[in-house]
C-alpha cells in the first residue's frame, strides 16, 4: 500500500492498460455515435425553413445536456442494466448538444452571397454542400468534436459507477482501499488522454482545414 507511484505503474501496468482500453472504447464509441447522429442532423437543421422543428430538436438536446450525469446513469440502469451499454448511451446523449450546436452554427455562418454565386454557376445542392458549405463550416464542426471529446473522456470516469470499467475503476478502487497512487494514476491517465486527443484533433483540424480552403479557392468563382 505504501509503494511509490512509479512502483505502482510498473507492478500494475496490465491493469492500467486494461482500464485505459476500456475507457478508450467507451469514449470513442459514444463520440462516434454522437457524430453520426448530431452532425447530419445539424446540417439538416441549418437548411431547414420550419423553425419550430429546429426549436424542438435543440430543446430536447438541451434538456439531455442539463440532466446530471449520475441521475442519467441511474435512469438508464432499469432499462439497460449495468455495464458498458448504458454508459455509452449516456455519453452519447451528452455529446449531442455541443456537436449539434457547432455544426448548425458552422453552416449558418457560411456567407449567403457565396452560396448564391455557386448557385448561379450551376452548382446543385449536393455540390454546394460538399464543395462550399462543408469546407467553410469544418472549423466549427471540428471545434465541437474536440471540445466534446475532451468532456466525454472526462465523463467516462463515471462509467465505473455502473460497472463499465475504465480509468474511473482505478479511482473508485483507490478511494475504497485508501490507495492514493491508484487514484492519482487513474486521474492522471484520463487527463493525459484528453490532452493527447485534443492535441491530435487540433493537428488534424489544421491539416484538413488548409486542404479544404485550397479546394474552395480552386473552385471557379
Amino acid at each position: 500500500m505504501n509503494e511509490s507511484l512509479w512502483e505502482f505503474l510498473i507492478h500494475r501496468l496490465p491493469d492500467i492498460g486494461k482500464a485505459f482500453q476500456e475507457h478508450l472504447i467507451i469514449a470513442s464509441t459514444a463520440m462516434l455515435l454522437g457524430c453520426l447522429v448530431a452532425i447530419p442532423v445539424g446540417v439538416g437543421l441549418a437548411g431547414n425553413r420550419i423553425k419550430w422543428i429546429n426549436s424542438i430538436v435543440f430543446t430536447v438536446a438541451s434538456v439531455l445536456q442539463t440532466v446530471p450525469s449520475l441521475a442519467l446513469l441511474a435512469l438508464l440502469i432499469p432499462l439497460l442494466g449495468i455495464g458498458t451499454t448504458p454508459a455509452i448511451l449516456a455519453l452519447f446523449l451528452y455529446s449531442l448538444m455541443p456537436l449539434l450546436r457547432n455544426t448548425y452554427s458552422g453552416f449558418q455562418a457560411v456567407d449567403p452571397d457565396v452560396l448564391e454565386a455557386a448557385r448561379g454557376m450551376g452548382y446543385n445542392t449536393t455540390q454546394r454542400l460538399f464543395k462550399i458549405q462543408l469546407p467553410l463550416a469544418f472549423p466549427y464542426i471540428m471545434t465541437g468534436i474536440r471540445v466534446t471529446t475532451v468532456y466525454i473522456i472526462n465523463w467516462t470516469t463515471l462509467a465505473a459507477l455502473i460497472g463499465a470499467g475504465g480509468l474511473g475503476q482505478l479511482i473508485l478502487t483507490g478511494l475504497a482501499v485508501n490507495m492514493k497512487t491508484m487514484v492519482i494514476t487513474g486521474a492522471l491517465v484520463a487527463v493525459l488522454l484528453a490532452l493527447l486527443v485534443d492535441f491530435l484533433f487540433g493537428k488534424l483540424e489544421r491539416i484538413v482545414s488548409n486542404r479544404m480552403k485550397v479546394q474552395v479557392a480552386a473552385d471557379p468563382g
